[in-house]
């Protein structure tokens, strides 16, 4: 089982690491309207891997049947490895590209909150608090942290509906050898 949770994890972190790298090395705008969206597709997509290992390990190793736990318990560990490698590979792409997500990011929110009209105080309080992110954010022991957990939850709600699924062994079965 730990092999299906180390090849099925690493090939989830990539697919969804290799994506988020792809596009921050190629785009000088990483945070484009379609980002976020574009960003949780390409999570889903790398996570199927979650639904992959438990119908794996259901047929090939169980003989067609898996309890909910065990399912659930596997697809968290194939999470857990793609969010590590998620959070390397975002690691990754800023190391090369020297980008300045953190200063991009909260500009992007100062400018937001100037639009829709705060200021005086509370616009203060915003910058005060955006500039704790920027100091916050400078430090691995902050950012890896946070960055994993932009892909675990949805592995989580991954893994709940792959084992919730496949512990009914009628849910697509396995199909007989000709």
């Amino acid at each position: 089982m730990l092999r299906k949770i180390l090849s099925c994890g690493l090939i989830a972190g990539i697919v969804s690491g290799g994506f988020l790298s792809a596009v921050v090395l190629m785009s000088s705008h990483a945070m484009s309207s379609w980002g976020m969206a574009i960003g949780y597709a390409s999570m889903l997509i790398g996570l199927s891997a979650v639904f992959v290992a438990i119908r794996k390990r259901r047929d090939e190793d169980l003989g067609g049947v898996i309890r909910f736990l065990p399912a659930f318990a596997l697809g968290l560990g194939v999470s857990f490895v793609a969010g590590v490698v998620y959070a390397l590979a975002w690691e990754f792409a800023q190391a090369i590209t020297g980008m300045d997500f953190a200063g991009d990011y909260t500009r992007q929110l100062i400018e937001q909150q100037k639009a829709s009209g705060v200021s005086g105080e509370a616009l203060a309080r915003f910058v005060a608090e955006m500039d704790q992110f920027k100091q916050d954010y400078a430090k691995a022991s902050y950012r890896l942290p946070m960055t994993f957990m932009e892909i675990f939850p949805v592995g989580v709600l991954v893994s709940l509906l792959s084992a919730a699924l496949l512990r009914n062994p009628r849910f697509l079965p396995r199909r007989g050898r000709s």
